[in-house]
């Protein structure tokens, strides 16, 4: 594995899965040793959406991407040479149309709809990539970390250079000759009237003409000049603001990441407690089956001893019937001792 696949595999992915899928490729590379290329993977930044979307065009719609990059090839080179550019540009406003359209619909059926903003992001990132080739090759690679913006009025390159005279002094000859000293004006003179021009003034006019000339080209290489200022200015606002922009990235980034942390760490201890309470559950399910048991033990015994008390206080009663029986046959029986003895005596005393 190298860094470019690495980067395939990264920004091919969708932008939920890039954190860790970039901690699996490093640690992989880490394990096979290769340590530099572990620190180059952890470097690669996480795409924002409309990076995300680009760098989909690249691998859903590789062939009008790579039209839309041949065009700004062919703009590049005509705007340095000079050429028009107007049709080129016509046929740019058509691409970059198609390419939207198919990131939309790339986005959605990746269940991710773009919104508005990110929408001009692509766009930027799709003009941006016609006039800076070092974008295009950005976005040709599909490894976008987030959006591009070309802030320049013209092309990335060198400027074209005025067509040069073709008669006249050069501009150095020019610069060589001795500067012209005004006439002045005499007191009370009036003015004389103007005289048809003389072929030495036609002449003089005919030498001045390339002076005028080299003025304006002075003038037209001024305003480039500040135009190339502009462009320099602008171009820095740009790179400021992708800076900032790419500061505030990876400070979501971090309060992200960070967030996730905390609510692992939150998951953790809730899944601790939840087995721990789960360990608890299954100790008092055991307690409860056992004081279950113990319970019908107890309340087979004590129905055990009822029935007993039962047979018990059965017996108890047939006992006091038979004891009142005895009882009455034996007041009976001494009754009718008493009275045979008395009527025995009685019978001594007659006889």
């Amino acid at each position: 594995m190298d860094l470019s696949a690495a980067a395939d595999e990264l920004y091919g992915g969708t932008p939920e899965d890039f954190v860790e899928t970039r901690k699996r490729l490093a640690a992989e590379a880490k394990r096979s040793g290769d340590a530099g290329l572990a620190r180059r993977i952890g470097g690669l930044r996480r795409p924002t959406v409309s990076a995300w979307a680009v760098n989909r065009l690249a691998r859903s719609a590789p062939d009008e991407l790579g039209r839309l990059l041949d065009l700004g090839d062919e703009l590049r080179s005509a705007w340095a040479a000079g050429g028009q550019i107007g049709d080129l540009d016509r046929r740019r406003g058509e691409l970059v149309a198609r390419l939207l359209r198919a990131a939309r619909r790339s986005a959605d059926e990746a269940g991710r709809p773009l919104r508005e903003p990110a929408v001009r992001e692509v766009e930027d990132t799709l003009h941006a990539a016609t006039m800076d080739p070092a974008v295009a090759e950005e976005v040709r690679a599909g490894h976008l970390p987030q959006p591009r913006t070309y802030a320049g009025f013209a092309p990335a390159g060198p400027l074209p250079e005025p067509a040069p005279e073709k008669r006249g002094e050069s501009e150095k000859e020019q610069q060589l000759k001795p500067p012209r000293t005004p006439e002045k004006p005499q007191q009370n003179q009036k003015p004389k009237p103007k005289k048809p021009p003389k072929p030495d003034r036609e002449a003089g006019k005919e030498r001045r003409k390339p002076d005028r000339d080299a003025k304006k080209r002075q003038k037209a290489d001024r305003e480039a000049e500040k135009a190339r200022q502009r462009s320099e200015r602008e171009a820095e606002k740009a790179r400021r603001k992708r800076e900032r922009a790419e500061k505030e990235r990876r400070e979501r980034e971090r309060a992200e990441e960070e967030r996730r942390r905390r609510r692992a760490e939150l998951v953790e201890a809730a899944e601790r407690e939840a087995r721990d309470a789960e360990r608890t559950a299954a100790e008092w399910e055991s307690e409860t089956r056992d004081a279950r048991r113990a319970h019908e033990t107890v309340t087979a015994e004590v129905d055990r001893l009822h029935e007993e008390l039962t047979a018990a206080r059965t017996r108890q009663e047939a006992a006091a019937r038979r004891l009142a029986t005895a009882e009455h046959e034996h007041a009976t029986a001494t009754r009718h001792a008493s009275a045979a003895h008395h009527h025995a005596d009685s019978l001594r005393e007659d006889g």
